[in-house]
């Protein structure tokens, strides 16, 4: 029998942490385990399999902006995990309200440890029984492998491949396209008209349902959906679902391989990115519908939906889908763009406007390369993209293109910032800054004032004192007094002098330097 969340709540070990249910107590009895893991890591989900009760202190969130709390949860959600139990106290008293609302929309069970426990004898006394289970659960998997590869091998539909894994794990099986075209679907034999899913709303099917990407040769392929039955074992589900990918890629292969392109494509991609010989490069981007001289664009997504996204990112750079390359990993997507029109910076900017359009998940941070004259220089535009990414915290947040769930970053905006770490050595950089900022430095220092800012502000809104003063939040009047004690400090009014470009190009280098 599975284990489930209820069982887990019921035991003494659980019971010592005086565990309230938070959110998603209606989908509690139905939700099976398939393993229990502690971490403090906010980032963890990208590294979780799904199905896993997970186990926090609370340090983190207590420390964490609220917009990251509720991105945790929806990061959880979204990779499965069967449930959250927090651990309230002094350090975080009492789980914040947006984190319930957050729990209960997503269907993700949310629990309250009201008491402090060791965590290593919880996950020790039911990691043992998961254990159990998990060992008769794989053999199963490996039957129900077996016979799919059997199935193949006497040149058996996907439907018929299909029908196995659906009687072993008793699931309604389907495997969609990248597209969402349905290729194939099964269902259990037995019980096919009569049976009925886990639960009708979005919370019971959350529990219920199994997503698995199939790859063919590296490149996203299809996607796996099991929707299990009744009381049947959502964890064998999970792994059988996972041991058939390698038998439904080579399915695929035999039946719709992908085209040259795509694989040329995804070669290509690999290729810029391990810096690869220039010949190489060349000899790939026919093959991928790119001309070797074309302009072409870097565009870096770092994601925890990566490979979800990708389809959605290769459309925005190359609607017609005869021009482009793209590779995704987990956590990362690389793409490439083929500039076509005749104004190359104005196709770029589009790009980056689109990129903000496009709907992803809290925390994807996206970067747009510069403009590379040719295929052999899509590997610098791509480096430019990732140093860019890297530069983005330092400098502050007010260069992305817009706010939301997504951040977009525009390397051309940080080209002083790139230039700068790439032919100035730290010792470098500080002297300039101090002999242009000095003064100002340590009036804030001293004065726990922000004349640094303003004066970054008002740089870069071209010396615009209504502007920037709106930017700031402060009367014009306060801006002007600002302006004139800066001025003070830095010798003058620097407009109209050569010391206006030193002074900007001190206050970028000044955010580069450790705090």
């Amino acid at each position: 029998m599975p284990v489930r969340l209820d069982d887990v709540l019921k035991h003494p070990t659980f019971t010592a942490a005086d565990p309230v249910v938070r959110a998603g107590a209606g989908v509690v009895q139905q939700t099976q385990l398939r393993w229990i893991h502690s971490s403090e890591v906010l980032d963890i989900a990208s590294l979780l399999g799904g199905g896993e009760l997970l186990l926090t202190g609370g340090q983190a969130l207590a420390l964490a902006p609220d917009e990251r709390r509720t991105g945790y949860i929806r990061d959880l959600a979204r990779r499965g995990v069967a449930a959250l139990a927090i651990e309230t106290g002094s350090v975080l008293p009492s789980i914040p309200s947006s984190m319930v609302s957050a729990a209960e929309e997503a269907g993700l069970p949310l629990i309250e440890l009201r008491r402090v426990v060791p965590f290593v004898a919880v996950m020790e006394a039911i990691n043992s029984q998961l254990v159990s289970q998990s060992a008769a659960q794989l053999q199963q998997a490996d039957q129900a492998s077996h016979a799919m590869a059997v199935e193949l091998a006497h040149g058996g539909s996907l439907d018929r491949i299909l029908a196995v894994l659906a009687a072993a794990t008793d699931a309604e099986v389907v495997l969609t396209s990248t597209a969402g075209i349905t290729l194939a679907s099964a269902e259990p034999a037995e019980d096919a008209e009569s049976s009925e899913p886990v639960a009708g709303d979005a919370a019971g099917d959350r529990q219920g349902t199994v997503h698995i990407e199939v790859p063919v040769r590296g490149i996203p392929s299809a996607r796996l959906t099991l929707q299990v039955r009744g009381d049947a074992d959502v964890n064998l589900a999970r792994i059988a679902g996972n041991r058939s990918v390698d038998i439904l890629a080579l399915a695929l292969l035999q039946r719709m391989p992908p085209g040259l392109k795509e694989m040329a494509g995804a070669a290509l991609i690999r290729a810029i990115d391990s810096g690869k010989q220039h010949w190489r490069l060349q000899e790939l981007a026919p093959a991928a519908g790119i001309p070797v001289s074309a302009q072409v664009v870097a565009v870096v997504v770092r994601s925890s939906a990566s490979k979800q996204l990708q389809r959605n990112v290769e459309h925005l750079l190359d609607p017609g889908g005869q021009h482009g390359a793209s590779y995704a990993d987990n956590a990362e997507l690389l793409a490439l763009a083929v500039l076509r029109s005749g104004n190359a910076h104005d196709e770029r900017q589009k790009i980056v406007d689109g990129l903000q359009s496009l709907e992803v998940p809290e925390g994807t941070v996206s970067a747009v390369g510069p403009v590379a004259s040719g295929i052999s220089f899509a590997p610098w535009s791509l480096s430019e993209a990732r140093l860019t990414l890297e530069l983005a915290a330092d400098v502050g947040r007010s260069k992305a293109v817009a706010s939301g769930p997504g951040k977009v970053l525009d390397a051309q905006a940080f080209a002083v910032e790139r230039f700068a770490v790439q032919s100035m050595d730290e010792a470098l950089r500080r002297d300039f800054i101090d002999q242009q900022l000095a003064a100002v430095l340590q009036h804030d220092a001293q004065r726990q004032s922000k004349l640094l800012e303003t004066l970054r502000v008002w740089l870069d809104s071209g010396c615009n004192t209504a502007q920037a003063a709106r930017e700031l939040h402060v009367e014009r009047q306060s801006m002007h007094q600002r302006l004139q004690r800066i001025f003070s400090l830095c010798g003058g009014d620097p407009r109209g002098t050569g010391r206006l470009p030193a002074l900007h190009l001190a206050v970028r280098l000044a955010a580069l330097q450790p705090k």
